[in-house]
């Protein structure tokens, strides 16, 4: 089953890759980060059967918490794509064979997202096989986290989107604040350091998102307010000129980049909540048995 899942995630994503560069994806920072995803999905994945074909995994004394958190990672990559490439892309092509392609392009990426989570969920249930921190729930709420950090990063590429105004430039320190600070707690889990903290790790993670969610709680407020109330300098419209008309642009409208970003930032909030309690509740878990435990 594994074998099979993994050349249906080589198929799909060179198809996905494929489809999206006959029409020219590659000249819009959304079709960039599309077609990026689709390359280094099949790239990774391709590397891994070889490896896996010539039995060389057991070399490799991670390998399987790096197959674990890749093939989550994947999922939520290939998942990110099926959405954002459709919205921000696909609705400007004209009816045509590119659009076509397009629409194929999507379906091959939406194929390989559902290939890597049946993945994930394989290694979860396989008995006797360890699958380690980014299989659990509050591993892939981290990893959850790191991909929609990326597509705001995607949507906050032009400095034109926040630059005008202090507070929109402290929500983008954020959301890059948060961004490393799950990156390092996925890397300490990864590497099997989380227990060289000078603190229990469960209340290093309790700490951690806690300040993400006050963080982005401050996001969520300053963002689409001084992005769309007009005393504050914002824009409640959506403006009717050339640069956001209905037409394929390769360019998303900067109008309608704020609000993506008021909608992930949202999205994100809740995530970090979710963590916060499931985070919150382990650690008190934890702290009842070992107090049960001493004598």
């Amino acid at each position: 089953m594994g074998c099979f899942l993994r050349r249906l995630q080589l198929l799909s994503t060179c198809m996905a890759f494929s489809l999206g560069a006959s029409v020219g994806t590659w000249r819009g920072a959304i079709g960039n980060w599309s077609m990026f995803i689709w390359c280094f999905c099949f790239a990774v994945t391709l590397v891994i059967l070889v490896v896996e074909l010539c039995e060389l995994q057991d070399h490799f004394p991670f390998w399987d918490n790096f197959l674990i958190t890749y093939n989550c990672y994947s999922a939520l990559l290939c998942f990110s794509a099926s959405i954002v490439y459709p919205t921000s892309y696909l609705q400007f092509l004209p009816d045509s064979s590119y659009r076509g392609h397009a629409i194929a392009a999507t379906a091959f990426s939406c194929i390989a997202s559902v290939a890597y989570a049946m993945e994930v969920a394989g290694t979860r249930t396989q008995a006797g096989r360890t699958t380690g921190h980014m299989a659990t729930v509050p591993g892939l709420l981290k990893a959850l986290q790191t991909v929609v950090a990326c597509v705001i990063f995607l949507f906050i590429s032009s400095p034109y989107v926040y630059q005008q105004q202090p507070a929109l430039v402290w929500c983008v320190a954020v959301y890059s604040v948060c961004f490393l600070l799950s990156s390092v707690v996925i890397l300490l889990n990864l590497g099997k350091c989380d227990n060289r903290l000078p603190i229990p790790f469960p209340r290093f993670l309790v700490g951690q998102t806690l300040l993400s969610v006050l963080l982005y709680t401050s996001a969520v407020v300053l963002w689409p307010l001084y992005q769309f109330h007009e005393k504050l300098g914002g824009q409640p419209q959506r403006p009717r000129n050339v640069s956001c008309s209905d037409r394929l642009t390769y360019l998303v409208c900067i109008w309608d980049q704020r609000l993506a970003v008021t909608i992930l930032t949202a999205i994100n909030l809740l995530i970090y909540v979710t963590d916060l309690v499931i985070s919150a509740r382990l650690d008190f878990v934890r702290g009842q048995e070992h107090g049960h435990s001493q004598p």
